[in-house]
């Protein structure tokens, strides 16, 4: 945690921070590779809709796992980086179904359900610390994932 003097935060809360970070990046990965699958399989009527769509999501989650990693990295923590421990943590499960659109979008949901709430806690979290840095970074997520639900919900007829 040699970074924690360097950007003004206490050393106990950068750990914290970081482990708690390294539990989110998990999800990430997880959810990651069950879009991945769900773009690859993707069969039927709504193809055309949902595989660009998923293309898309995969796209800003693995976006967001870089800037995920270093942000444990600028905390002074080293991320995670094996699926083996990805999925010992994760609460988001590998997905076995992923040809289904319907189901795929249901996963999807469930995912971001599980990655907000960690980023809410994270909020919490981070504001106690004075973490603006991470504080920020969950907030401008939780903002876009927010209307991503709210489409992926629509695209279900919720």
């Amino acid at each position: 945690m040699k970074n924690s003097a360097l950007i003004g935060l206490k050393e106990t809360d950068c750990k914290n921070i970081s482990e708690k970070l390294n539990i989110l990046l998990a999800n990430y990965s997880v959810f990651y590779q069950n879009t991945r699958g769900s773009h690859w399989n993707i069969k039927g009527e709504q193809f055309f809709t949902l595989h660009p769509k998923f293309e898309e999501l995969y796209n800003s989650l693995v976006l967001k796992i870089d800037e995920i990693a270093e942000r444990i990295l600028t905390l002074g923590a080293t991320p995670g980086h094996n699926y083996s421990d990805y999925l010992q943590v994760s609460t988001i499960k590998e997905s076995k179904e992923v040809s289904d659109g319907n189901k795929s979008v249901e996963i999807i949901l469930e995912s971001f359900k599980v990655v907000i709430d960690l980023q809410r806690e994270l909020l919490d979290i981070t504001d106690a610390a004075g973490d603006e840095g991470t504080n920020s970074q969950m907030s401008d997520y939780i903002t876009e994932q927010e209307k991503e639900v709210w489409m992926y919900n629509s695209y279900l007829g919720k």
